[in-house]
């Protein structure tokens, strides 16, 4: 969902980059939220010292990130902005693609137009959920090209898919899990261009054909293979009912048992900012998923054992640099925080 944009002061130290938001000078770089330690299996994972270091903002809605270990550079998006943007430690933030998503003539038709999730193929190519093309793109990070490769299912246009897992592991190596709520679409679930009966978890595999995995959930949003890939996690980003929801895969890559692994709703009554989006895990299956009050670090039995708060919603979350760094696109900033566990990138 797309907040109300602010304007943030960073002092004079900041330089401002074209398109409207700051980068601070490494030495000017403020801290924002908290962290808290709800178990003690917590300590694992976060120094005590930690702290939560912004290092860009003025976004409208930031989203996406994923780390380029060839080249050494997070590229994330700003969806309703139709912007992506690529950030490194020696040159801060730039725009990498704009448009990100939808190039067409003026329209109405999309409440956001640009990239959303975004992920690395084995040959090193950006995939994109791109909101604007109602596709899923591949993007070369060198030249900049963009080619659809795939936008529709039985003959029938994607709404806007959002977010994206790439199975990297035996017989399925190459498979591409996505969901496709309508969250990119004016009016969302009544908008007239929407074509899909129902709003999916898909699975698009090594041989280019398309299933489906679920198609009951009412608004599937992030999506994260477990380490070991026979797991699949699906947030639900509905304020009615925001969930995580659990996969048992099959050698075929389809379910073979569902089940609620984590209910968010007593965080969202208590008033935390945002709802299930993104998520990533670390190499021990601890699921780092955004949601009502930061992103949720959760144990592979399903504890919530921390909380990493930005201080307002989070909607996603990536590893990267040495994989002891946690990306977070948080609405209007980029920030990240070191831990002591070890992401998989």
């Amino acid at each position: 969902m797309t907040p109300t944009r602010r304007s943030i002061t960073l002092g004079a130290s900041a330089a401002v980059l074209a398109g409207g938001f700051t980068v601070p000078a490494h030495a000017a770089r403020p801290t924002v939220g908290n962290i808290r330690r709800l178990s003690p299996t917590f300590d694992a994972v976060v120094a005590p010292d930690a702290r939560i270091e912004q290092l860009a903002d003025g976004f409208v809605w930031s989203e996406g990130p994923v780390w380029v270990k060839d080249g050494g550079y997070l590229v994330f998006s700003d969806v309703p902005a139709n912007t992506m943007y690529r950030w490194s430690e020696a040159n801060g933030a730039s725009v990498f693609l704009k448009p990100s998503g939808y190039d067409g003539p003026p329209t109405k038709a999309f409440r956001e137009p640009g990239s959303n999730g975004l992920a690395l193929d084995a040959t090193g190519a950006l995939l994109v959920c791109d909101h604007g093309n109602r596709a899923i793109t591949k993007v070369d990070l060198k030249t900049r090209k963009k080619t659809i490769l795939l936008d529709r299912y039985q003959g029938k246009k994607f709404s806007s898919p959002n977010d994206l897992a790439v199975a990297r592991k035996g017989a399925m190596s190459g498979a591409i899990y996505f969901t496709d709520p309508p969250y990119g679409l004016e009016g969302m679930n009544a908008s007239p261009l929407k074509e899909m009966a129902f709003n999916g978890v898909y699975l698009r595999r090594p041989d280019g054909s398309v299933g489906v995995v679920d198609d009951k959930l009412t608004f599937p949003n992030g999506v994260a293979l477990a380490p070991d890939e026979r797991r699949l996690y699906v947030a639900v980003s509905d304020p009615d009912g925001p969930v995580i929801m659990a996969y048992d895969l099959g050698n075929d890559g389809l379910p073979t048992k569902r089940q609620l692994f984590f209910d968010a709703m007593a965080l969202h009554k208590a008033g935390g900012p945002g709802l299930p989006d993104g998520m990533c895990l670390d190499t021990e299956g601890r699921l780092y998923a955004t949601g009502p009050g930061g992103v949720l670090v959760i144990s592979p039995a399903g504890e919530l054992i921390g909380v990493i708060d930005a201080g307002r919603p989070i909607a996603n979350c990536a590893f990267g640099e040495d994989g002891h760094t946690l990306f977070l696109t948080a609405d209007d900033i980029l920030a990240r925080v070191r831990l002591k566990s070890t992401g998989l990138i």
